[in-house]
C-alpha cells in the first residue's frame, strides 16, 4: 500500500472513492507515519503493523491519499523529531499516537511505563532531573483509532428547535438514567440505546423536560490516581477524543461490532429523542485532555504538537500551565485549536444532530494573551458560525485561572450557567433558616428577588442593553457536582469517603441545611419529626427554580429524592451511589408529582416564562377577549407582607423574609409568588393583579398537588383556593406559593 501525496483540506482520516485520505498537525515533527494495525496472534504484543511515511509538511500538516484504506481499519500515528522537554517538544515514534480526529476509538489506556514517552522509576515517577525518552513500544496499551464510514447514513430527524423560553433541560449521565430504570430491558440499560428507549422517553416528556443535557460522551479515560484506587472517571471530564463516543456507554452488540456501530448506536438516539420532541444537549470538554500534567501519558496531542496543543508557564524547563486544575490547558491562543474545537462542534451537529453543547470551564476557552475577552476569537466564531451559531450554546462561565469567575460575561447568544442563582436560593431556603434557628441574622429578600426576576444585573449588560432576555440565565440548584436536592436538606458536610481522598475532595460552600440530624432519618427512628420540614425545604428549592425566569436546570433524580449519602463529588463513582434509583417510596412519588405539576404549570402561564427582562412598567397593550383592551399592570410588581411596595431600605432590610411578586405577561395573565422565608407564620394582605382575582394553584406545604382538593373554595377562611384582592392568608413558616388570575 503506497500512499499518494495529496494537499489537505480536512484534517483527520476520511473515506472517500478508492481510498481515504489522511491528515494529521504535527507542526514540528521532521517525519510522521501513518501506522496501519491488525490483530496478529503470532506477534509478541498480538498486534501487526505496517507504516506509510505522509508528505508535507503543508503549513503543518503531513497528509496523504492512501488507497485501499477501508472501515474498521484500526491506525494511529508515530512522529519522528526532536526529543527536548526543556524546549516543550517530545517526539518519540515508539509511541503510538491517536488521530485527534478520530471518529471511532477502540481500546482502552493501559497505564505504565509503555503509555508514557519518558522514562520512569519503579514508583512511576519521572527518573532524573531531565527525563530521558523510553525505548518501549505502546502500541498494545493505548487506544487506537478506527476508520469510519459516514457517507451513506441515513439523514437525520428534524430537531426539536426549542424556544429558550420554553426550554427546561434536564443534566443526566448516559449510564446513570438508565441503569436501574424499570421498563428498559436489561441489555439497554446504562447505554445510548437506553437513553431512547420508550421506557426513558416517557418519563422525560410525562415530566414535561424538553431538553436532554448529558455529561461528557465523548471518548475519555480515567485519571492515573484513580485507576490505582479501581476508581473510574465516571463523570467524563477527562477527554480522549473529541470527535469519536465513549465506546463503554455503547450496547454489548454494538461494541463487538466495532466503532462504526457504537457511532450508528449513537446516531440512532438522537433522533429517536428527536421524533419525540426532546433535544439534545453535549457537554463538552475542550479545556483540557486527559494526558495529565508536563509528565503524564503519552497518547495524542503531547507526542504530534505539544508546544501547539498545550498552554505552557514560558519556564525552562517547559511546563504545562494549568487553569483548569486537570493538569494540562488547551492553548485557545492557538488558531489550529480553535479549529480542532469548531471542527469537533460541527461534527457533531451537521453529522450527530447534537441540538446544543454546554462548554466546561468555558472561561479556558476565551483566554487570550491578556486573560479573558468575551471577543475572543473562539466566542466570535461560535456566534458567527452557520451551522452552530443557531445551536443552544451554554457556558459553565469559570475556570481557576486568574480572572476565572465570569458568570454574565460571555456574548450572545451563548447561556450561561447562574451559579449566583445557586447561591441565592440555597441562602435563601437553608443556610438563613439554619442561622435563624441559632438567632443570627440572614441575608433578606434583595438576593432572591434578583434571581427570580431572571439576573439582569449578569445578563442585562450588553448593546443594546437588556439585548440577551432571562433565557440566557441557566438557573439551577443542583448540578452533577455538589450534594443532590435530597442531600441538600439531610446534610451538612460532604461525606466523600468512598473517592479514596480522605473527604478532602468536593467543596465546602455547599449552603446546606440537615434540619438538625446529619444524614438520613428513618421514619420511625427518633428524629422523625424533622422528615417534613426536609421535605418541605426540598419543594421549596424546587419551587424556586422551576418558577423563577430563566431557563431551569434539573438534575436527574432530583425529581425522585435521589442521594448520594451525602458524597458531592461522585465524579469516580460508577455504581448506585451515582446511578437513578427508581423504587420510589410514598414520599419520592408525591415528589415527582411536584416536580411534574409545577413544570406544567411553567408550561400553561406566560407569565411564568418571560421572555424579556421585567422593566417595571405595563407591557406593549393587548387585547382582551372581547377586544377591549385589558388592564394594564407592570410586568413586574414587588409587594411587602402587607401589600405595600417595597421601598430601598426594606430591599436592604436582612430582617425582611416575606415577598409577593406579581409578574404579568403581554395578554393580561399573571401569576403571584407569596414567598415566607421566615421561622414563624406571617399574615399576608392579598396584593392586587390584572383580572378578577386568584387562584392558589399550589403551595410547597403540599405533600401532593392533590393536596390542593382538601382545601375550602370559599375565602372565609382566609386561605382558600380564591382569596379577594386585599384580603388577609395566613401563611406557613418557610414556604412558597403560587396563585394565578382569574
Amino acid at each position: 500500500m503506497t500512499a499518494t501525496p495529496r494537499a489537505p483540506h480536512r484534517l483527520g482520516v476520511h473515506l472517500v472513492d478508492g481510498g481515504a485520505d489522511v491528515a494529521v498537525l504535527a507542526s514540528h515533527a521532521e517525519a510522521v507515519e501513518l501506522c496501519l494495525l491488525d490483530r496478529d496472534p503470532t506477534s509478541q504484543d498480538g498486534w501487526s503493523e505496517r507504516r506509510i511515511p505522509l508528505g508535507g509538511p503543508s503549513f503543518g500538516v503531513w497528509h496523504a491519499f492512501v488507497p485501499g484504506l477501508h472501515a474498521g481499519q484500526r491506525y494511529g500515528f508515530r512522529a519522528h523529531g526532536l526529543w527536548d522537554p526543556r524546549q516543550g517538544t517530545r517526539y518519540n515514534p515508539h509511541k503510538l499516537l491517536l488521530d485527534p480526529y478520530a471518529r471511532g476509538v477502540e481500546g482502552e489506556v493501559v497505564l505504565g511505563q509503555e503509555a508514557h514517552g519518558h522514562r520512569l522509576d519503579a514508583e512511576g515517577r519521572v527518573l532524573g532531573d531531565s527525563p530521558e525518552p523510553d525505548t518501549s513500544d505502546s502500541r498494545a496499551h493505548v487506544p487506537h483509532g478506527v476508520v469510519i464510514d459516514d457517507r451513506f447514513d441515513a439523514p437525520a430527524v428534524d430537531r426539536p428547535d426549542v424556544p429558550w423560553s420554553q426550554t427546561v433541560i434536564y443534566e443526566a449521565h448516559v449510564r446513570g438514567l438508565t441503569q436501574r430504570l424499570p421498563g428498559v430491558p436489561e441489555h439497554l440499560r446504562g447505554t445510548y440505546a437506553g437513553l431512547a428507549h420508550p421506557a426513558t422517553i416517557d418519563h422525560l416528556r410525562s415530566l414535561g423536560v424538553t431538553s436532554l443535557e448529558l455529561l461528557p460522551f465523548h471518548a475519555s479515560a480515567s485519571e492515573p490516581h484513580l485507576v490505582r484506587r479501581g476508581l473510574v472517571n465516571y463523570w467524563g471530564y477527562n477527554t480522549l477524543g473529541f470527535f469519536a463516543p465513549h465506546a463503554a456507554y455503547a450496547t454489548e452488540q454494538a461494541r463487538r461490532d466495532g466503532a462504526q456501530a457504537v457511532l450508528a448506536e449513537v446516531k440512532g438516539m438522537v433522533r429517536l429523542l428527536h421524533a419525540a420532541g426532546i433535544e439534545v444537549i453535549l457537554d463538552v470538554v475542550y479545556n483540557h485532555t486527559c494526558e495529565g500534567g508536563t509528565d503524564g501519558p503519552h497518547l495524542s496531542w503531547r507526542g504530534l504538537d505539544s508546544t501547539v496543543y498545550y498552554l505552557h508557564d514560558g519556564s525552562s524547563p517547559a511546563r504545562f500551565a494549568d487553569v483548569t486544575g486537570c493538569g494540562n490547558t488547551l492553548d485557545f491562543r492557538r488558531p489550529r485549536v480553535v479549529q480542532m474545537a469548531l471542527d469537533s462542534l460541527r461534527y457533531w451537529a451537521q453529522e450527530v444532530g447534537i441540538d446544543g453543547f454546554r462548554f466546561d470551564l468555558a472561561v479556558t476557552l476565551g483566554r487570550g494573551n491578556g486573560g479573558f475577552d468575551q471577543d475572543h476569537p473562539f466566542l466570535v466564531a461560535l456566534r458567527c458560525d452557520p451551522v452552530l451559531g443557531d445551536r443552544k450554546l451554554i457556558a459553565e462561565p469559570w475556570d481557576v485561572g486568574p480572572g476565572g469567575w465570569q458568570t454574565g460575561s460571555f456574548p450572545p447568544p451563548m447561556a450561561e450557567w447562574n451559579d449566583r442563582f445557586r447561591n441565592a436560593v440555597r441562602t435563601f431556603w437553608l443556610t438563613d433558616p439554619a442561622e435563624a434557628a441559632h438567632g443570627r441574622a440572614g441575608h433578606g429578600v434583595r438576593e432572591l428577588a434578583t434571581r427570580l426576576a431572571g439576573s439582569a444585573d449578569l445578563f442585562g449588560h450588553g448593546d443594546p442593553p437588556l439585548m440577551r432576555g432571562p433565557g440566557a440565565s441557566v438557573n439551577y440548584v443542583t448540578a452533577h457536582d455538589g450534594f443532590t436536592l435530597a442531600d441538600l436538606v439531610a446534610y451538612e458536610h460532604k461525606h466523600n469517603e468512598a473517592n479514596g481522598e480522605q473527604n478532602r475532595d468536593g467543596t465546602n460552600d455547599n449552603r446546606s441545611w440537615n434540619h438538625g440530624i446529619e444524614g438520613p432519618v428513618a421514619a420511625t427512628s427518633v428524629g422523625m419529626e424533622i422528615l417534613p420540614l426536609r421535605r418541605r425545604s426540598i419543594r421549596n428549592l424546587l419551587g424556586t427554580l422551576l418558577l423563577a425566569a430563566g431557563t431551569p436546570m434539573i438534575t436527574a433524580g432530583d425529581e425522585i429524592g435521589r442521594t448520594q449519602l451525602g458524597n458531592n463529588n461522585a465524579y469516580c463513582q460508577d455504581s448506585d451511589l451515582s446511578w437513578l434509583q427508581w423504587d420510589l417510596s410514598p414520599w419520592r412519588e408525591d415528589l415527582l408529582a411536584t416536580t411534574t405539576h409545577l413544570l406544567r404549570l411553567r408550561r400553561e402561564h406566560p407569565a411564568l416564562r418571560a421572555t424579556h427582562f421585567y422593566r417595571g412598567r405595563p407591557r406593549t397593550p393587548a387585547a382582551g377577549h372581547a377586544g377591549e383592551p385589558v388592564a394594564q399592570c407592570p410586568d413586574l410588581d414587588w409587594r411587602t407582607a402587607e401589600g405595600a411596595e417595597l421601598d430601598h431600605g426594606l430591599w436592604h432590610d436582612p430582617g425582611v423574609r416575606t415577598l409577593q411578586m406579581i409578574r404579568t405577561a403581554r395578554d393580561g395573565s399573571a401569576v403571584l409568588l407569596v414567598i415566607n422565608g421566615a421561622l414563624d407564620t406571617v399574615d399576608v394582605v392579598v396584593a392586587g393583579g390584572p383580572g378578577g382575582g386568584w387562584e392558589l394553584v399550589w403551595d410547597s406545604t403540599w405533600e401532593n398537588p392533590a393536596d390542593r382538593a382538601a382545601l375550602a373554595t370559599s375565602n372565609g377562611n382566609g386561605n382558600g383556593t380564591h382569596p379577594a384582592v386585599g384580603s388577609s392568608v395566613t401563611v406557613d413558616p418557610l414556604s412558597l406559593r403560587v396563585y394565578v388570575n382569574r
